[in-house]
C-alpha cells in the first residue's frame, strides 16, 4: 500500500513513480515500461511545445484508447497546457460545443472523426504526433495550476467544463491507489472512457502505485472476460451496466481467477448485482464508491462491509472532508437526511468561464468543516447511520444518470425539438435495473413522427443519450407560471 503523502506534485511526475523495467502501459502499440513512459511523455510534451501555443492554452483529444490518448494528460501538463479529453462516443454537435466552449486551439483526433466537424477556430491533427524531436524533462509547474477541463453535463444546458488542477488529479491518484491497495504487481484493465474522471483516474492511480494499466475498448462483454484472462488482470473498474452485461454471459472456460479488485461508481449496486459478482468472481473484493466530477470522488465502502451493507456508499476517501448538512446549515444527526457537501484538496476550481454556475455549486464549507475553504454542494441527499456509513437517498436536481453517464435533460430536449418533428419535449430519468435510469421522453404530438425522430437522433446523439421510450400527448401540462410541469410529468410516468 502506497503511503498517503498529502503533498501534491506536478501531474507529469507520475511517470517517475515506477521502476525502470516494470510495465506501465500496454496498448495495441505495444508495452511501455516506466522508463519508456517517461521518455514518451517527454517526447510528446516536446512536440506539443513546438506547436506555437502559449502557456495555459487548451489542447483537446477526441480519440479511442490509443497510446497518444493515454499519454496526453501528462504530456499536456508537462508542456504547460490544459488538456480537454472528449468522449469518443460523442457526436459532432457535442464535440463542436466542447471545442468552442473550451477555446481549444489544437484537437488531436482521427481522420473520419475530423470530417464530421466544422470547427474553424481549432487546428486539427489527424496523424500521430512525430516524437523524434527534443523531449521535455519533468516540469516544475505549480500544483495549483490548471491541468484539465473535464466536460460533464449540467441539469440546465450544455456540458460544462470542470476545472481540475495538478493537485486535484495528483491527490486523487494517491488516494485511490492507497485505499485500493494497488502495488507494482497489479494490472488494471481500463474499460471506461478516459474523458471521465473515473476512467482517467485509472491511468493516474495505476501509475501512482507503479503498476501497469491496460486500456481497452470492447464491443461485447465476452471481450472483457477474454482480456482479463489474456492480460492477467487484477483490477477492473466499471459501472452497473457493465456488471449486468458480464453476468448475462457465461464465460465458459475463460480463466478470471487473477481478478482481485472490482470498483463501482456511476450508479448504485443492487443486491442482485453484488451477489452475482461475488459468485462469478469469488476471489475479487468489491469496492462500491460515490463521486462527482466537481470533487472527483467522495466515498468508498470497505469490501468487508459490502454483504451486510449493500446499499451503503461507505465513508470518506483519504483527503476528502465529507459532511451531511441540513437545510439550515447545521450538521445532520444520525439517520437524518441532508445534503452531501465535499470539502478539501480534491475540490475542483469551478466551471470554466461560468461564474454563475460556479457560485451556485461551489460555496464556502460550513463553519464546522475540518478542511474549510471552498466546498462542493452536491445537491444529493444522503443519510449516515450510527457507524458513520453513508447511504444515498436521492438526487435533488433533474440530471439523468444512465449507464454511468450524467445526462442533461435539456440537451436531449434541444436535440429532439431541433428537427421540427415536435415543438415540445421533456426528458425524464426513470428507474431501470440495467442502466440505473433509462431516458423517457414526453413529447407533444400523436406519435406518428416517432420513427423519423428516432432515426435522426441516432445520427445526432451518442448511444447513451438515446431515449428508451416516448409518451405522446396532445398538450403538455404546465404550472402556474406557464412553464412545463416537469414534476407533474415525472409523477405521471413513475
Amino acid at each position: 500500500m502506497i503511503p498517503l503523502d498529502p503533498v501534491p506534485r506536478p501531474l507529469d511526475h507520475l511517470t517517475l513513480r515506477g521502476r525502470a523495467g516494470d510495465p506501465a502501459l500496454a496498448t495495441r502499440d505495444g508495452m511501455l515500461d516506466f522508463a519508456g513512459l517517461e521518455a514518451a511523455v517527454g517526447a510528446l510534451a516536446g512536440w506539443l511545445a513546438g506547436q506555437g501555443l502559449a502557456q495555459g492554452d487548451r489542447v483537446a483529444t477526441w480519440l479511442p484508447k490509443t497510446r497518444t490518448a493515454c499519454l496526453m494528460p501528462l504530456a499536456a501538463a508537462r508542456a504547460g497546457f490544459v488538456h480537454v479529453p472528449i468522449n469518443p462516443q460523442l457526436k459532432h454537435l457535442q464535440v463542436q460545443h466542447i471545442v468552442s466552449d473550451s477555446g481549444a486551439l489544437l484537437l488531436i483526433t482521427q481522420g473520419a472523426r475530423a470530417e464530421t466537424l466544422d470547427a474553424e477556430s481549432v487546428r486539427i491533427v489527424t496523424d500521430d504526433p512525430q516524437l523524434d524531436g527534443p523531449a521535455l524533462p519533468p516540469s516544475d509547474t505549480d500544483p495549483d495550476a490548471l491541468a484539465a477541463l473535464l466536460y460533464t453535463s449540467g441539469s440546465t444546458g450544455r456540458p460544462k467544463g470542470v476545472m481540475l488542477s495538478h493537485a486535484n488529479l495528483w491527490l486523487g491518484a494517491i488516494s485511490v491507489a492507497h485505499y485500493l491497495g494497488l502495488n507494482p504487481a497489479d494490472r488494471v484493465l481500463g474499460v471506461l472512457p478516459l474523458s471521465f474522471d473515473y476512467g482517467q483516474n485509472q491511468l493516474f492511480s495505476t501509475w501512482a502505485a507503479g503498476a501497469c494499466v491496460v486500456p481497452f475498448d470492447y464491443l461485447l462483454p465476452r471481450d472483457v472476460y477474454r482480456a482479463i484472462e489474456r492480460e492477467r488482470i487484477t483490477t477492473l473498474a466499471g459501472v452497473p451496466p457493465l456488471w449486468a452485461q458480464l453476468l448475462d454471459v457465461d464465460p465458459h472456460e475463460i480463466d478470471t481467477n487473477t481478478l482481485r479488485k472490482m470498483t463501482n461508481s456511476g450508479g448504485a449496486l443492487t443486491r442482485r448485482l453484488i451477489d452475482g459478482l461475488r459468485e462469478r468472481f469469488p476471489r475479487a473484493d468489491i469496492y462500491p464508491m460515490y463521486g462527482l466530477t466537481e470533487a472527483f470522488r467522495s466515498t468508498y465502502l470497505d469490501p468487508a462491509l459490502v454483504v451486510d451493507h449493500p446499499d451503503s456508499i461507505g465513508r470518506a476517501i483519504p483527503f476528502a472532508d465529507i459532511m451531511i448538512v441540513r437545510s439550515d446549515g447545521a450538521r445532520a444527526a444520525v439517520d437524518e437526511p441532508g445534503e452531501l457537501v465535499h470539502a478539501g484538496p480534491l475540490v475542483a476550481q469551478g466551471y470554466w468561464r461560468d461564474p454563475e454556475r460556479t457560485a451556485a455549486r461551489f460555496r464556502p464549507a460550513p463553519a464546522w468543516s475540518q478542511a474549510g475553504g471552498m466546498a462542493v454542494w452536491s445537491g444529493d441527499t444522503v443519510v449516515a447511520d450510527a457507524d458513520g456509513l453513508l447511504r444515498f437517498v436521492g438526487r435533488d436536481d433533474e440530471m439523468i444518470k444512465s449507464a454511468g453517464n450524467r445526462i442533461s435533460p435539456n440537451e436531449i430536449e434541444e436535440a429532439i425539438t431541433a428537427g421540427g418533428e415536435t415543438r415540445e419535449a421533456v426528458a425524464i430519468g426513470v428507474p431501470d435495473e440495467r442502466q440505473g435510469q433509462a431516458i423517457l421522453v414526453v413529447a407533444k404530438g400523436d406519435g406518428s413522427v416517432e420513427p423519423v425522430l428516432r432515426e435522426r437522433l441516432r445520427r445526432d446523439l451518442p448511444n447513451f443519450m438515446q431515449p428508451a421510450r416516448y409518451v405522446w400527448l396532445a398538450e403538455l401540462p404546465r404550472n402556474a407560471n406557464g412553464k412545463l410541469d416537469r414534476a407533474g410529468l415525472r409523477g405521471m410516468t413513475s
